[in-house]
C-alpha cells in the first residue's frame, strides 16, 4: 500500500485545497495555496507540517496564500517556468516532461496550457492522482484566457494518457454546471446521465463531486472525446477536426 494521504477540503467559495502528506518521510505538499485560513484548518486537523507547495499557474486564487504559507513554514515553493516571475516565493522552477523528488515523493510535471499560458498539472504515480487545477475538470475543462483551443486540447490528450485508475483532482467544483452542457452536447450518453445524476445527488447533500477516476472521465466528458466518432456525430461535427469539435464545446460552455 502507498503511504500517502491525500486530504481534499474546500477554500474560499468554490476553490479545492488539497494536502498530500507522505508517512515515510513527513513531508506534507499543498497542491496550490488559494487560501490561508483553511489550509490551515486543514494541516491543524491532520496534524501535518507544511513542507512543499505545488503552483500550478499564476491565478491570485491559486497563490494568494505562497508567501504567507512559506514564511510561516518555510516551505519550498514549486511552480511553472513559463510563469515564474508570477508566481509568489517561487523557489525552483518546473517544466513539461521534468520528474521531481518533492521530500522523497516522485511528482510527474505535465505541461497543460491553455486556461494561463504556462500552467502545469502534476502526476503522482505512487499515489496514482493527477492534480490538474483549472485545464481539466470534472466533465469539463478550463476556461481559454491565454490559449487557444489547440493548445487546450493538446494539454487534455496528455492528461488523457494517463492510466484510467488514475484520480483526478481538480481546482473547483465546477461539475454540476459542466454536467448541465455536457448533457446538451452528449444527451445519448448513458454513463455521462448516470455520472450527472450522481453529481446531482452528492451537490444535494453538500458534498464534493471530486476526486473522480480518469476512466470514468474518459468515457463521460465531452472535452475528452473532441476526437471520438460517437460524440462528433453527438454535436453535429462528423466530419471534422477534433480542434474545432472542442474549440464549439469551449464556446458553447462559456455560456452556462
Amino acid at each position: 500500500m502507498s503511504d500517502i494521504t491525500i486530504r481534499q477540503f474546500t477554500c474560499r467559495s468554490d476553490n479545492f485545497g488539497v494536502l498530500v502528506h507522505h508517512a515515510g518521510s513527513g513531508t506534507t505538499i499543498s497542491i496550490d495555496a488559494p487560501e490561508e485560513k483553511a489550509i490551515l484548518s486543514a494541516l491543524e486537523k491532520e496534524g501535518w507540517q507544511l513542507t512543499h507547495i505545488l503552483t500550478t499557474h499564476q491565478h491570485g486564487d491559486h497563490v494568494e496564500a505562497n508567501e504567507a504559507l512559506k514564511a510561516k513554514f518555510g516551505a519550498t515553493i514549486y511552480g511553472p517556468k513559463d510563469e515564474a516571475a508570477k508566481i509568489p516565493g517561487l523557489d525552483h522552477a518546473v517544466a513539461g516532461g521534468d520528474t521531481i523528488d518533492v521530500g522523497g515523493v516522485a511528482v510527474e510535471v505535465i505541461a497543460t496550457p491553455g486556461h494561463t499560458a504556462g500552467e502545469v498539472s502534476y502526476y503522482l504515480p505512487q499515489a496514482k492522482a493527477v492534480f490538474a487545477a483549472d485545464a481539466l475538470f470534472s466533465l469539463g475543462c478550463g476556461r481559454l484566457f491565454e490559449g487557444d483551443a489547440a493548445t487546450m486540447w493538446a494539454s487534455l490528450k496528455r492528461l488523457r494518457d494517463l492510466p484510467d485508475e488514475t484520480m483526478l483532482y481538480c481546482g473547483h467544483e465546477y461539475t454540476a454546471t459542466n454536467a448541465r452542457c455536457a448533457l446538451d452536447l452528449d444527451p445519448g450518453n448513458l454513463l455521462l446521465k448516470e455520472r450527472a445524476t450522481e453529481v446531482e445527488h452528492l451537490r444535494s447533500g453538500g458534498q464534493s463531486t471530486l476526486p473522480v477516476e480518469l476512466g470514468r472521465e474518459k468515457r463521460t466528458n465531452p472535452f475528452l472525446r473532441a476526437d471520438d466518432p460517437e460524440l462528433k456525430r453527438a454535436v453535429g461535427m462528423a466530419d471534422a477536426d477534433p480542434v474545432d469539435v472542442f474549440a464549439m464545446m469551449r464556446e458553447k460552455r462559456n455560456g452556462y
